[in-house]
């Protein structure tokens, strides 16, 4: 939400001056209400180039555009320019919204990010600002043709109301429906995240960086996580892989290492080693010998992959919910299916490690 409410105050904070010239306007006339809406936004430049060190260009626009269109209806004594005044700067504010909603550039965002220091906007608050702006464009493009009808056709008064008072109105009512908006969406995603499996995003280093749950970084290559692989090889030198059960959303039947699994948020990885260890084989008190740790990435996720090696020559209990079935390999064997999409390319990508660290077999190296 502090996007969305920050972004509806830069909308706002410039028409200050505006709403100042109205009131004193009514009560002064039109030269006083011109010094003092002149002041304010002089005044209100000031505070912010003293708070934050930068000139507001959209408040001296503001103002500026006061004192051209204001002087223009003193000199003609026809105030139909200066009602016009706040039109123009809708009509501003529309074009700047509809390029930053219905194209590639974000302009608008732009503008609004100096008002967000220190806070990176992702792609996913970028849309959701976009998708905002779609529906705010045309509210304030129906605001700013109502403004130009009132100048012309309307009194005095109910000019000021429809320039003035009626844009906070329209304001308050976008920012309560935006809030209402984004509640629901919060309460979306809780539900879809309920009972979702959280990780732990690492740098290849292994540092811990933050986390996200299993939906976020699966299909996100940016999001690297830990896991775990265990190779078993038996006591004739074979290596026993498991078949990935039809039920699997990436690769179903497809042959894979031994045991893997990812290290939930918070658990160790001896922890996680041992866990998917018992929870796929049912491998137990097991001595489990540190091969490598290396990243893996594809489109669809990157992993920070931590490989043991076991020497056991079974018997294994397989988990039917996860594995469908699962045997020793002759190295023979494997060279004779790779690349025939028997295996998951990670395990093919992790087979050519084997060979040169634990079967001691020359290979090109891995691309």
């Amino acid at each position: 939400m502090l996007d969305r409410k920050t972004l509806l105050k830069n909308l706002s904070i410039g028409f200050i001056p505006l709403f100042v010239f109205i009131l004193a306007d009514e009560l002064f006339g039109l030269t006083i209400g011109l010094l003092v809406a002149i002041a304010v936004g002089l005044l209100e430049t000031g505070y912010i180039y003293w708070q934050e060190k930068r000139i507001d260009r959209f408040i001296l626009f503001d103002t500026g555009l006061i004192v051209t269109l204001g002087g223009v209806s003193l000199l003609l004594h026809n105030d139909i320019f200066f009602k016009l005044k706040p039109a123009l700067i809708e009509a501003i504010l529309v074009i700047l919204m509809g390029l930053t909603a219905f194209t590639n550039k974000t302009i608008l965002i732009q503008m609004t990010g100096r008002y967000m220091k220190g806070i990176e906007l992702s792609d996913v608050h970028i849309q959701q600002m976009r998708q905002m702006m779609r529906r705010m464009f045309y509210v304030i493009l129906v605001h700013t043709l109502l403004i130009v009808y009132s100048a012309f056709y309307m009194s005095t008064e109910a000019w000021g109301f429809i320039s003035g008072g009626l844009f906070y109105i329209v304001l308050g009512i976008m920012m309560g429906v935006e809030f209402v908006r984004a509640k629901l969406n919060q309460r979306k995603m809780a539900r879809l995240l309920e009972g979702q499996e959280w990780f732990d995003i690492v740098t290849p280093e292994g540092k811990i960086i933050g986390k996200a749950p299993r939906m976020a970084v699966h299909g996100n290559p940016e999001l690297l996580h830990p896991v775990v692989h265990v190779h078993i090889i038996n006591s004739r030198g074979e290596l026993y892989l498991q078949k990935r059960a039809e039920s699997k959303d990436l690769y179903p039947g497809y042959w894979d290492t031994a045991v893997g699994g990812h290290v939930q948020s918070g658990e160790s990885i001896e922890h996680a080693l041992h866990r998917e260890a018992e929870e796929e084989l049912g491998i137990s008190m097991a001595k489990f010998q540190p091969l490598f740790r290396y990243v893996m990435r594809n489109e669809y996720e990157s992993e920070l992959v931590h490989g043991f090696l076991l020497k056991d020559d079974g018997p294994f209990f397989i988990n039917k919910q996860e594995i469908s079935e699962g045997k020793f390999w002759k190295l023979e064997e494997i060279e004779s299916q790779l690349g025939k999409k028997v295996f998951t390319p990670n395990f093919e990508q992790e087979y050519e490690i084997l060979k040169r660290y634990v079967f001691k077999v020359s290979s090109p190296p891995m691309k």
